[in-house]
């Protein structure tokens, strides 16, 4: 018996374990290990899906003295012919130029069409000879006002997708945007409080 003490107390001493103390540390320890490789694993998994995420962004398109930002469009669930687009363009230049048309392989025809309310109706009447823009001046398509109408739709228009729609300004020539589709009922992204509108 003291014998067997005295083993147990050398045993002690020299830090040597016994053989299911030995098993238990080996297994915390591969388990420590497998905690530190997540840990090293995960910061990469994090940075990958933000590197592939899509930001929130007010996107600004130059063309000329014209400054284009948040184009966006309506979703069309399937079998519909009919959705619209809207975005604010800004003229910085010294030199009036004038939105006369836009073209896109979404839709059959485009049209600028501004929105009206008549005797508590409201009517959506074409505009003739395109939109102005003068020096200095912001003109906001906007629901209820001014809009791109997206007519005979060739494709869906998903939400959170894009559109590209190609604008014909009378100076500026041709600009293709790419317009981020929102919900059917959206109001859109917000638009500067000061911004005016001229036809």
């Amino acid at each position: 018996m003291k014998i067997r003490l005295a083993i147990i107390a050398i045993v002690g001493e020299l830090g040597i374990m016994q053989p299911k103390s030995a098993l238990a540390a080996t297994q915390k320890g591969k388990m420590e290990a497998k905690l530190t490789l997540s840990k090293y694993l995960l910061v990469p998994m994090l940075l990958v899906g933000a590197l592939n995420s899509v930001p929130a962004r007010s996107q600004e398109i130059k063309a000329g003295d014209l400054v284009i930002s948040q184009p966006w469009s309506r979703a069309a669930p399937v079998g519909a012919e009919l959705t619209s687009a809207y975005l604010t363009i800004e003229n910085k230049g010294t030199t009036a130029d004038r939105l006369v048309g836009a073209s896109t392989d979404a839709a059959e025809k485009v049209e600028i069409q501004q929105t009206s309310m008549t005797g508590g109706a409201t009517s959506t009447e074409p505009v003739t000879g395109g939109l102005g823009i003068s020096p200095g001046d912001t003109v906001v398509l906007k629901t209820g006002a001014y809009k791109l109408a997206l007519m005979k739709l060739k494709t869906r228009f998903k939400k959170g997708t894009t559109v590209s729609i190609t604008l014909e300004f009378e100076k500026a020539g041709k600009v293709p945007v790419p317009f981020e589709v929102y919900s059917a009922g959206s109001a859109g992204p917000k638009v500067a409080a000061d911004s005016k509108m001229k036809k």
